[in-house]
């Protein structure tokens, strides 16, 4: 039995985009026989542990790297002298969105969508295996189960009733409170589903809010978000790994660059017609949302034209596509 350890960044101003598609990989590996755990030491990023407390109670956590047979490693602050010192030799993926830098890995997963193998020329060795495209993100099986019925759903070209606010669970900036203050003057009667972390800085305001508008519902570290997207008509999201939820799914999405490894996959998105992308840091900001959510409010032709292009981006079988790759490489490293 392979016993692999996930070493994850997470954060107030990292978020903890990391840690969910690091867990959704995790649980494809434990489908094929793995044992997984995450490293939860105060030295690396004990916001870790109150992801896992909160969406994976189940999963196992480490204080060290002993007794693994391989490392996934999925942290931007972490280069390829990181990665030998605590790989040791043994098998290791590494998580990446950006090509920034060395990396010492047998595989590199990349789902941003203009990626090439050409970006990590000179960045990995020259035996790395790279898994590229939106077909190797990690989304979760209970995703591309309601695939169909999303597909189903959104030929029907409903109006927009439902609105899904996903702008993180550590809600980066309070942005999620900000969307939702611009939001509701031009929603009429459609609802808000807003899903956030318990630590999100907009929580206690738009607890407030919910309180007094029947239109809000506050999802606080929901484990619902297959169904919270199928039931939705429009989304306004971050241009994180939830991305490739929304696309499964087919859910015409606004996307929010809130930070800078989010623009190069947002914005090749936005040009092959899979999404509206706006930067929460752009001096106009409020302006723009306010006009580009009341466009995508009242233009069927438009949302149903995202739809179709989202759908096509991914199938939602990445994470078993990578856990097949690693445990097949894992395995033929060990066996030398």
């Amino acid at each position: 039995m392979t016993r692999i350890l996930f070493i994850c960044a997470a954060g107030s101003t990292v978020g903890g985009g990391h840690v969910m598609r690091s867990l959704t990989l995790a649980r494809a590996l434990e489908a094929r026989g793995a044992t997984c755990a995450f490293l939860v030491s105060p030295e690396v990023a004990p916001e870790v542990a109150k992801l896992l407390d909160a969406f994976a109670p189940d999963m196992a956590r480490a204080q060290t790297d002993d007794g693994f047979d391989a490392l996934v490693f999925d942290s931007y602050a972490l280069t390829a002298d990181d990665h030998r010192a605590v790989a040791k030799g043994r098998p290791a993926l590494v998580i990446d969105d950006l090509a920034d830098r060395p990396l010492a890995a047998d595989l590199v997963l990349d789902s941003g969508p203009a990626r090439t193998a050409r970006d990590y020329a000179g960045l990995v060795p020259p035996t790395a295996r790279l898994l590229l495209g939106p077909g190797y993100a990690p989304v979760r099986p209970a995703f591309a189960a309601l695939r169909e019925a999303a597909l189903t759903r959104r030929a029907e070209r409903a109006p927009v009733g439902r609105i899904l606010v996903s702008l993180g669970l550590t809600d980066v900036g309070g942005v999620t409170g900000r969307v939702v203050d611009l939001l509701r003057p031009i929603i009429g009667a459609a609802r808000l589903d807003i899903v956030l972390g318990g630590g999100a800085s907009s929580l206690p305001a738009l607890r407030a809010l919910a309180a007094d508008d029947p239109r809000l519902t506050l999802h606080v570290d929901t484990p619902r978000m297959p169904e919270l997207i199928l039931a939705a008509d429009l989304a306004i999201g971050a241009g994180g790994s939830t991305t490739w939820e929304r696309c499964v799914l087919a859910l015409p999405t606004l996307t929010l660059i809130l930070a800078d490894n989010q623009v190069a996959a947002a914005r090749a998105l936005e040009a092959a017609g899979v999404t509206t992308c706006l930067a929460v840091e752009a001096p106009d900001f409020d302006a723009a949302f306010v006009d580009a959510s009341r466009m995508l409010l009242a233009d069927a032709d438009k949302r149903a034209a995202l739809s179709r292009a989202s759908a096509a981006v991914c199938d939602g079988r990445g994470a078993e596509r990578a856990a097949e790759a690693f445990l097949t490489r894992a395995l033929a490293k060990s066996s030398l």
